[in-house]
């Protein structure tokens, strides 16, 4: 029993979701400003 979780799932689900904040994080600062430059053609 660690942080007074015992149940391994548990655990997976609150790795799971830190992982995927992270994910969008990265996604987003990649992509920042994709998409804003003018076409002058």
């Amino acid at each position: 029993m660690v942080l007074g979780i015992a149940d391994p799932w548990i655990w997976g689900s609150y790795i799971l979701c830190i992982l995927a904040t992270l994910l969008c994080v990265v996604y987003g600062i990649l992509n920042w400003n994709k998409g804003d430059e003018e076409e002058t053609a």
